[in-house]
């Protein structure tokens, strides 16, 4: 037992993260949990029931709200993969995003139905900007995973 308190050095089974890289990770996960808590909120208990109701109807939009929910779990696992290192998360959260803002951009333009989960808009350039500004929190946590040196070099390590 007392070896234990003479050893200085303690022994870590991951690399110590950059703090760009414990940002965006604990970024990922404070955004889509406040999300989830903020949309129950304003909904209330039979406003969520309506909506998985809703979302029970037809089988596209029943598909379209599992894949949204596996998303959602696959970033929340991205995000604590990418925090040991993983560039299997950092890839997967990537991939994530790109999924999501393809899909939300055919589905405000009307290509896709139902429209479950689209943004509001006049126009082609009104719906664009209104993506860009749904997805800036999202760019920004990828900028903060590809672009300082330490994040790349943590990445590159394992």
């Amino acid at each position: 037992m007392s070896d234990v308190f003479r050893t200085a050095g303690v022994v870590r089974r991951y690399p110590q993260a950059p703090v760009p890289v414990l940002i965006a990770g604990q970024a990922i996960i404070a955004t889509r949990c406040l999300s989830v808590l903020l949309l129950a909120n304003e909904l209330g208990y039979d406003g969520v029931a309506d909506f998985i109701h809703r979302s029970a109807q037809a089988w596209d939009s029943t598909l379209i709200f599992f894949a949204s929910q596996l998303i959602f779990f696959i970033e929340l696992r991205s995000a604590l993969t990418l925090m040991r290192g993983s560039r299997r998360g950092r890839a997967a959260y990537m991939v994530t995003q790109a999924v999501v803002l393809v899909y939300l951009w055919a589905a405000s333009m009307g290509w896709i139905y139902p429209e479950i989960f689209s943004l509001s808009g006049a126009g082609g350039i009104d719906i664009l900007h209104n993506l860009l500004l749904h997805k800036l929190p999202d760019l920004l946590v990828l900028a903060l995973l590809f672009l300082p040196a330490a994040s790349r070099q943590f990445f590159q390590r394992n």
